[in-house]
């Protein structure tokens, strides 16, 4: 196909297409940010937070028969949701969370960094797109993980959850990001493992991928309806 040939296909595909599906499309200058998810979408940490949990627990006296694998379908969720869901009553919620966050960094042996998430984001750097974090960890807790994983250098923002922002699925955490980062979410896309992240980029305005490595399923991923869904965390880099 000759040049001017190719380019007036493109143009009758853009007057075609209507505009959500051209979402799908390659269009390499448009995604300016990308913001990552944490667990299931950079670090595998499903038998971290389960052994914190399971530990956390039993120093409150509580039974935790939940299987691992029926407790990774709900990583990402707040712990409040996790334990309404599997009808887990905890007495003492605070004294909870200062044990499990005591117990999480006793049990990092057990996360790692998934393949090609450096590669990725260091090439993102080069392209001059902003990287930035949003997970619903605690602020200190997040700024830890990725100190050990030393992968701060790739990020521009890392925010967890902080006092007077709501949290995913809500897309004030993204929209602040942005803000901070001076770059407008509608050339930012959300990446992520979840039906939080996806439904965080999607009321915040952004693109949004899903990624088939975490902890959740491609069904339930193709139920919030991401832009695009992949496989690896280096398919991103083909996408944008």
């Amino acid at each position: 196909m000759n040049v001017a040939k190719g380019k007036f296909v493109n143009n009758q595909l853009n007057k075609i297409l209507p505009k959500k599906k051209r979402k799908n499309l390659k269009q390499k200058t448009l995604i300016k940010h990308c913001c990552f998810d944490l667990d299931g979408t950079l670090v595998d940490s499903n038998k971290t937070i389960y052994n914190a949990t399971a530990f956390a627990l039993g120093k409150l006296g509580v039974e935790f028969d939940v299987s691992e694998e029926r407790f990774a379908l709900k990583i990402g969720q707040h712990f409040v949701d996790i334990f309404s869901a599997f009808n887990i009553i905890v007495p003492d919620f605070e004294k909870f969370i200062s044990i499990y966050k005591t117990n999480y960094f006793e049990q990092m042996e057990y996360s790692k960094v998934y393949d090609g998430v450096e590669k990725t984001l260091s090439a993102l750097k080069d392209r001059d797109i902003h990287v930035s974090l949003l997970t619903t960890k605690i602020q200190d807790q997040a700024d830890k993980i990725i100190d050990h994983f030393n992968l701060r250098k790739y990020f521009d923002l890392v925010m967890g959850r902080r006092d007077g922002i709501a949290h995913k699925p809500s897309p004030e955490p993204l929209l602040k990001i942005c803000y901070d980062l001076n770059v407008d979410v509608k050339n930012t896309l959300m990446v992520g493992d979840t039906e939080l992240d996806i439904q965080c980029g999607k009321n915040a305005g952004s693109y949004t991928c899903g990624v088939l490595y975490g902890y959740r399923t491609k069904e339930l991923l193709e139920i919030e309806n991401p832009d695009f869904i992949v496989e690896s965390i280096e398919n991103i880099l083909e996408k944008i």
